[in-house]
Order: structure tokens, then sequence, then C-alpha cells
């Protein structure tokens, strides 16, 4: 598997623009397969409590050193601070997990079967591969390791397509703000 490439074309503290957005991009999107990742950083049982009680067996990993995991079993309470991970979700699980997350950094994740054809630039259907869409709540970056006070959305392409990317942003009526970076999984 290939990663994707990603690019910011949203920054702000209004979490419904930022949902706004990715729907206008998944709007023009082939979702006929449509599927959510979810990923946190969280760093307290309050916070852990609401996100547990939607993600009954979410894969986890202590961040605090060690190398404790679900995998070895055990309460991810008991490992603070956890980055927490689930995968393949129903896009209707991405309300209440943005709901559960408070300030906790995440990333809600669209995976779908491809990008429209982008003639502008010269480009014909985008297939799966790169085809995904990130939301970044109180985080800057993919990685969750730059917390911020506002929500990212990122558009990501394969990175012989990079151009696909301020076309995308454009269609949403936005621009490219940043770079474009190997992105995570």
């Amino acid at each position: 598997m290939s990663n994707s490439y990603a690019q910011p074309i949203l920054r702000t503290t209004d979490l419904a623009r930022a949902r706004q957005v990715v729907g206008q991009l998944l709007g023009i999107a082939d979702t006929n397969e449509l599927e959510v990742d979810f990923e946190a950083r969280v760093f307290s049982a309050r916070a852990l409590t609401p996100l547990r009680e939607l993600l009954p067996d979410p894969d986890w990993w202590s961040e605090g050193g060690g190398d404790t995991s679900s995998d070895q079993g055990g309460a991810a309470s008991a490992h603070l601070p956890v980055r927490l991970q689930s995968w393949s979700m129903s896009p209707d699980s991405v309300e209440p997990l943005l709901k559960a997350v408070g300030e906790s950094p995440a990333t809600v994740r669209w995976d779908f079967s491809g990008w429209p054809e982008a003639p502008d630039v010269g480009l014909g259907t985008g297939g799966s591969r790169g085809a995904y869409v990130t939301l970044c709540v109180n985080a800057r970056d993919l990685d969750l390791t730059e917390p911020a006070t506002d929500h990212s959305v990122f558009v990501h392409v394969k990175q012989v397509e990079a151009e696909r990317a301020p076309w995308l942003a454009a269609q949403a009526g936005l621009r490219v703000i940043g770079d474009l970076v190997m992105a995570p999984h």
C-alpha cells in the first residue's frame, strides 16, 4: 500500500464550516464505497470515556513510554496518554465522534472510490489510491503533533497528480494553504 499526499485547504475555528467543506468535496467524489477512519490523542480518562462508549474495541497504544497497546490487553485508561484508532467505520459515526472528542486532537478521514475528472488540469478520474479527505480537529497536522484551537481540512491525492489538490480546493471555493506532504497510514 502506498501513501497518499495531502494538502491543507482550510483552517477555521468553525467546525461546522469545516464539515461543510468536507461535504462539498464528498459531493463531487465517487462515494459508492465510503468509510471513515478515526484517530485521536487522548490525555485524560475524562476525555477517553465518551470515545470508548462510541468505540468499544478500538486499537490503542500508550504514548507515555513503553510498548503498551490494545494488543497486550488491559485498559487504555491505565496507560494515558494514548493514541486511539478505529478503521472502516460508517460515515454515520462522524457526528457522534466529533461531539465526543472534546478538546482532544483528532482526525476523521473519509475514504472513497475516487476523485472526479479534473479536465482543467489535464487529469482523468482518480482511483481510490489517494482519494481521501481528512478533517483535523484541534490539530494542524495529520500526525496530531501540533495541537491547535482550530481545525484543518486536507485533500489527499496521488503524488503524481499533485495538481489535483489546488483543483479540488477551487471546487470548494478555496485554495491550498500549505505544502503537499506525505500522509501517514
